[in-house]
């Protein structure tokens, strides 16, 4: 049980110290022949060390706010991630564009396999987003052998949202609408492009037989009713929608490899 507590207060030059002591007692048993105990003792000694040049007292008074501020809404951190579908139509009739955005690979799939001019479905969305005005926008895909977004060789697939005009099987945008069956529908892109390898630029020799697939992002917030969608293929004359502002930092995402098989 507690025996005694005391507290005491001492100054030395710069430092005003408060030192607290506690002791405990012991309940004994006295016998004929001895005095014996159960219980354990203390003693405890703490010290609080306040170092200042001088006390002072502080008075706060708290005035209600006239006119509070307005509330500020910012875009936090952004979390894409890009991959790839691997949905079949399986009955007869049935739409294979959304067949094949019905499933898709997991990591354990890759490498994934796939033939010359194959068809590859590529999915990019916004994670742990709610907002339904935010539109995720695709600024460059490209394609590399390596993990390495940096790394050349490089194939562009999309420029500016836009499909790469100088590829001759054209890559094609997928629409993503309400149709699609998922709650934030401008919180995802899908694009298709046909598969294929890279070669050497001087003996063209194919170099690598896979490919890793990246994307720079962005998030679109539409304003005074203009849209976020990419204009593609317009004239040099047109200029960017004043109107549209996007989030940076852009992120890159990527998924692979893809490898390549001969048909």
């Amino acid at each position: 049980m507690l025996k005694s507590a005391t507290s005491e207060r001492q100054e030395e030059p710069g430092v005003i110290i408060y030192e607290n002591r506690m002791s405990s007692s012991f309940e004994v048993g006295i016998g004929s022949m001895g005095v014996i105990t159960r219980d354990s003792s203390f003693q405890l000694l703490f010290q609080c060390r306040y170092i200042g040049t001088s006390v002072e007292t502080v008075v706060v008074e708290v005035f209600p706010i006239q006119e509070p501020p307005l509330p500020v809404a910012a875009l936090g951190p952004i979390r894409v991630d890009l991959r790839l579908a691997n949905g079949q139509c399986l009955t007869k009739g049935c739409d294979e564009l959304n067949a094949a955005y019905s499933t898709f690979y997991t990591e354990a799939d890759y490498p994934v396999t796939k033939a010359l001019r194959d068809p590859i479905f590529v999915e990019v969305r916004l994670i742990e987003k709610t907002d339904p005005n935010l539109v995720l926008t695709l600024g460059h895909c490209w394609t590399t052998t390596t993990p390495n977004p940096h790394s050349l060789p490089q194939w562009d697939i999309l420029i500016d949202g836009c499909p790469y005009r100088d590829d001759r099987y054209l890559s094609s945008l997928v629409s993503v609408g309400p149709s699609s069956g998922l709650a934030f529908p401008s919180h995802t892109r899908r694009f298709i492009f046909k598969m294929f390898a890279f070669v050497d630029s001087t003996s063209f020799e194919t170099l690598k037989e896979q490919v890793y697939i990246h994307c720079s992002t962005a998030v679109c917030t539409p304003a005074n009713g203009h849209s976020c969608e990419p204009s593609c293929f317009r004239k040099r004359r047109d200029v960017e929608d004043p109107y549209q502002t996007k989030a940076d930092p852009k992120v890159v995402v990527s998924v692979g490899p893809v490898n390549m098989v001969s048909q």
